[in-house]
């Protein structure tokens, strides 16, 4: 069962079905498949970004991260079964890895986000396998040389699950272009967790997470890299779904 919000086709599945059908696909898929994560931010972005559009089709499961997805959902007289976090996703998939002897990659985030963050889970997790971590250079993707090196160290590895931490839409295009080749079983966008979970940045408290206010504590924590997101990017999700309400716009 979907969901369609803004022509995105949304999973109907709570955050415990979502951990099921990932962990199952990685014990017994062959085939290479990715989870994407929208939030309202997504949804803006490939309104107008055929390719964005393309990575969504293809994805294995199109799970809710952002609480505006499921007022939205509400709004347009339908229901999600809840958030599904991007950051506890990551973190409970870890948790599960080390329980069951799974391989984790670890790819992108600040310098040091992500050696910082595979330090927490492995004290965290003692039986925990973080084969790989690495954190490519600004620009990298323009660069077949360091694209190559990345591809080989992640292949070397041979992970069961990937996390990459390159931010939207860099995140899905490096995935989109590249989850194949690399014969991962899965592989997920998880933007700025490796920060939130090696306390590089601080993140929302339980309180506003549950109530749909993370976005602004993010705001406040760091106003210059996302007051577009928010100051322009919330109220053009808005628009659009309200449009979608009163049928102004028929999203496929």
């Amino acid at each position: 069962m979907k969901i369609n919000i803004c022509g995105v086709e949304i999973d109907q599945l709570c955050f415990n079905e979502v951990v099921e059908k990932i962990v199952e696909h990685v014990l017994v898929g062959k085939e290479p498949k990715y989870v994407v994560t929208p939030n309202a931010q997504h949804i803006v972005l490939l309104q107008n970004n055929a390719r964005f559009r393309e990575y969504y089709r293809q994805a294995f499961l199109v799970v809710p991260d952002g609480v505006s997805l499921l007022w939205a959902a509400k709004f347009l007289q339908s229901s999600l079964k809840g958030r599904v976090n991007g950051t506890d996703l990551f973190e409970k998939l870890c948790a599960i890895a080390a329980e069951k002897q799974l391989k984790i990659f670890l790819l992108g985030g600040r310098p040091g986000a992500s050696v910082k963050a595979k330090e927490v889970l492995e004290k965290r997790h003692p039986n925990l396998q973080i084969v790989g971590t690495y954190c490519p250079p600004y620009g990298f993707e323009s660069q077949p040389e360091e694209l190559a090196i990345i591809n080989s160290k992640i292949r070397e590895a041979k992970p069961d699950i990937l996390f990459v931490g390159l931010g939207s839409p860099k995140q899905e295009y490096w995935i989109y272009d590249n989850y194949k080749t690399l014969n991962v079983p899965i592989s997920i966008g998880i933007g700025v967790s490796f920060e939130l979970v090696s306390s590089m940045v601080k993140r929302a408290p339980l309180w506003m997470q549950k109530s749909g206010l993370e976005w602004f504590f993010r705001l406040l924590v760091e106003p210059q890299r996302l007051w577009k997101r928010y100051i322009i990017g919330n109220p053009l999700f808005v628009w659009l779904v309200l449009k979608q309400r009163i049928g102004a716009s028929k999203f496929e």
